[in-house]
């Protein structure tokens, strides 16, 4: 498994949108936290995006996975970065293949 981290950018004019889709956002984060596809998310503090480290077999499956969030659905995020990511200390470090 790799881990990768995402960025999120969220569309500006979407705020609203954003807050009524976020309820079934963090239920589609907190259930691929309970599987172990999620390591850690939350979003940033200016509230302009945010950052999920994710353990997937590549990054088609990523891909896949990023698809269901029902804030690509709601069409709220205007840009994505995906990096492959080897944490190496701290709590993540287990994670890195």
């Amino acid at each position: 498994m790799t881990v990768f981290a995402v960025e999120y950018v969220y569309d500006a004019e979407s705020s609203e949108t954003r807050a009524a889709t976020r309820p079934a956002h963090r239920e589609w984060t907190a259930g691929l936290a309970q599987d172990g596809t999620l390591l850690a998310s939350g979003p940033y503090g200016d509230g302009a995006g945010a950052l999920l480290i994710f353990k997937a077999a590549d990054e088609a499956a990523l891909n896949e996975v990023l698809r269901q969030d029902p804030f690509a659905a709601a069409g709220v995020i205007s840009g994505t970065r995906t990096t492959e990511w080897a944490p190496v200390t701290g709590l993540l470090a287990e994670h890195a293949a």
